[in-house]
């Protein structure tokens, strides 16, 4: 082999990231602690690129429909206030569907709170009755509480050591919950002030990094991470739309059929299920069983056939709906969806369960291309 400048650097490169390596390895509790706190750091801006892409899908939307053809004319004033009058509408759109929900959710979830702390109520003379009968029916039990050495005054203390120590936590969790609201509502402010930035400059954002990446890194590299990136977008842009619009639907059907088949909590159920099916695979079947105990304590017949129900718009969902919408806008195989989904639910909870079905779809089709090149390369066809 000739060691040309070329090899040489490439040797010179993968020696620096040995090196590296060895003493990341050797050093792993600094390398994880400096980790924490750069994550801490960057955190806030961490959010802001999330609601940053959120974002951006309906103001692309709003965008294209509203100046597509002014923007097309280059007309100047279309090219100054397009953008800004399509992001705030977009936020205007977000907000009045979380006002809009917490209208229809927060008054329903009241009043099933108040619904289900009267069923306890009516059924604890029931419930006492059933204790009595018991007892009665079984001398063996009186005996035994009988027997019991119980000193009312032990009893007290222990009692007020309980709630004295209960106090104390209240108090400390209190604090450490309103501190922790006040550390995240500062970093979704400063998340959101840097995503109406990305926003508004995104393109300029765009070119800048596109010039300090050429001028940093070869040509062929930066071409891959441009093809990387454009992949990416494109997969979640799809996923996030796809997901979306099939959560609404499916949502809208259980409201519609709950609402003719007089099962009650049509609409706390039809909003639940909306917001646990943006989850894959496994978010109906979370909002199925949060809904079938809701509808257990007023109607035990009602819960099982709502089961039934669920089966019968799931598989809908399955089969017409989610092929349809969804699509192959992540272009992965079922069982890559199950262990993505299950993989970034483990990790991450709910979030990772989200962002991890695009992200294999993106390291899927970048592993395909890799090996149909190879196979090109090797004039192989199979």
């Amino acid at each position: 082999m000739q060691l040309d400048k070329e090899t040489m650097k490439k040797i010179r490169w993968l020696i620096a990231f040995a090196v590296l390596l060895y003493l990341g390895v050797q050093n792993l509790n600094i390398v994880i602690n400096t980790a924490k706190v750069l994550l801490s750091f960057l955190f806030p801006f961490i959010i802001g690129f999330g609601i940053a892409f959120i974002l951006n899908v309906p103001m692309k939307f709003i965008e294209h429909h509203l100046f597509g053809k002014a923007l097309e004319q280059k007309k100047k004033a279309a090219e100054k206030l397009a953008r800004p009058i399509s992001l705030v509408l977009s936020i205007g759109f977000v907000i009045c569907i979380i006002i809009i929900v917490m209208l229809v959710v927060v008054p329903e979830l009241g009043s099933t709170f108040v619904n289900i702390a009267k069923k306890i109520e009516e059924n604890i003379p029931a419930f006492q009755k059933w204790i009595d009968n018991v007892s009665g029916n079984n001398p063996e039990i009186v005996k035994w509480t009988q027997s019991l050495n119980i000193e009312p005054g032990k009893m007290i203390d222990s009692v007020l050591s309980v709630l004295k120590s209960g106090v104390n936590n209240i108090v400390s969790s209190t604090v450490s919950i309103t501190m922790g609201l006040l550390t995240t509502a500062m970093n979704v402010s400063i998340g959101f002030v840097f995503a109406c930035y990305v926003l508004l400059q995104k393109e300029k954002l765009m070119q800048q990094i596109k010039k300090a990446m050429y001028a940093l890194f070869p040509e062929k590299p930066v071409r891959y991470l441009a093809h990387v990136w454009n992949l990416a977008n494109r997969i979640f842009s799809s996923f996030i739309t796809g997901q979306c619009i099939e959560a609404v639907i499916l949502g809208s059907m259980f409201f519609v059929s709950m609402t003719i088949l007089r099962f009650p909590y049509a609409m706390l159920v039809g909003v639940l299920i909306s917001f646990t099916a943006l989850i894959p695979v496994f978010g109906g079947i979370m909002g199925c069983w949060v809904a079938f105990f809701l509808i257990l304590m007023v109607s035990p017949i009602k819960a099982v056939l709502f089961l039934g129900l669920f089966l019968i718009l799931q598989q809908i969902e399955g089969n017409l709906i989610y092929p349809h919408v969804v699509g192959g806008s992540v272009g992965l195989p079922s069982i890559w969806v199950l262990v993505a989904v299950t993989l970034g639910g483990s990790l991450m909870g709910i979030v990772g369960m989200l962002i991890f079905i695009p992200t294999v779809s993106v390291i899927y089709t970048l592993f395909r291309e890799w090996v149909y090149a190879r196979l090109e390369k090797k004039q192989l066809v199979l």
